[in-house]
């Protein structure tokens, strides 16, 4: 059995001109998931339109989920959502730069958005393109490579690939 680990280095927040999720996003829930969508998009910024609204009640609506842009545009089509899967793209990429998500890399053509913006890692079940989180007491990183000049370590990422025993 072949395990690999797949490290993923992103630019600093500061660097990249991302932001990262504001803690008073999450305290000023109150329960009802469209109230909640329309008070997250206005803590970071985002106008609250239909479509962001409308996707990010699916996003968020379930709890914490792991989910590709493919996925999202499936969900939002069986709800009557109408979005072209280019605005899912759109949106999530949106979401994931004001902090609302987090783009965990599985492949070079594989991309799941986290709901769950915590540091924590992931399992990712092979032959069911599955991404489930890891502990975060079940994972330590003893020693971090030291960054080129000019930059900072903003966080690691690690994914364990699994695949099934042959039974």
């Amino acid at each position: 059995m072949t395990h690999t680990r797949a490290v993923v280095i992103s630019p600093t927040p500061e660097s990249s001109g991302e932001r990262r999720p504001n803690t008073a996003v999450r305290a000023e829930l109150n329960g009802c998931p469209w109230h909640d969508v329309k008070a997250m998009l206005r803590q970071v910024g985002l106008r609250p339109t239909r479509q962001r609204m409308a996707l990010g009640w699916i996003l968020f609506a379930k709890g914490d989920r792991h989910i590709t842009a493919e996925m999202l545009y499936e969900e939002a089509t069986r709800a009557k959502v109408p979005v072209s899967l280019a605005t899912v793209y759109n949106t999530l990429h949106q979401f994931t730069e004001v902090g609302l998500l987090r783009q965990v890399a599985v492949d070079g053509s594989k991309t799941y958005f986290d709901t769950n913006v915590s540091d924590h890692h992931h399992f990712f079940v092979e032959g069911e393109d599955a991404l489930v989180d890891i502990p975060e007491a079940d994972v330590i990183v003893d020693r971090m490579p030291t960054p080129p000049e000019g930059f900072e370590i903003a966080r690691i990422d690690v994914v364990v690939r699994l695949k099934r025993k042959d039974e």
